[in-house]
């Protein structure tokens, strides 16, 4: 099933600043940089104001169901990711899978460890419904 994918303005101007940065010095997480560029390019950009509040946003915190497993993640730029902590990367393929989509949104995603089934079940916080723009 074909979903918009939604990302406001700030996330993707710093989204695509970088891939570029990364590609400049192209690093082994080449698939994962490209598989988000795709993303990015197949999204509807708005302002943060206009973004439905549902939707999975940097630094949103947000339950999901992966495979048949409730998590509980952050999604975060790569130096802040912290597994432990659940700070994921929005380079890991977990993270470039959700970012954009809404609650119920279900996404088939390639991983190293197969494919995965992810569900967006929740999202607790979501920096841009809180009024925080500039996170």
């Amino acid at each position: 099933m074909e979903r918009n994918l939604y990302l406001n303005e700030l996330d993707h101007k710093r989204l695509m600043r970088l891939i570029e940065d990364a590609l400049n010095g192209i690093t082994e997480q080449s698939n994962s940089l490209r598989s988000l560029q795709v993303e990015l390019g197949q999204a509807t950009v708005v302002n943060a104001e206009e973004l439905p509040r549902d939707v999975v946003t940097m630094r949103s915190r947000v339950l999901i169901m992966l495979d048949d497993e409730e998590k509980e993640i952050t999604l975060v730029y790569p130096n802040e990711a912290n597994h432990s902590t659940g700070k994921i990367s929005i380079l890991s393929p977990i993270g470039t899978a959700i970012i954009g989509y809404r609650e119920d949104d279900v996404i088939n995603w390639l991983t190293p460890g197969g494919l995965k089934r992810i569900r967006i079940k929740k999202v607790l916080y979501q920096p841009e419904a809180s009024g925080d723009y500039e996170l």
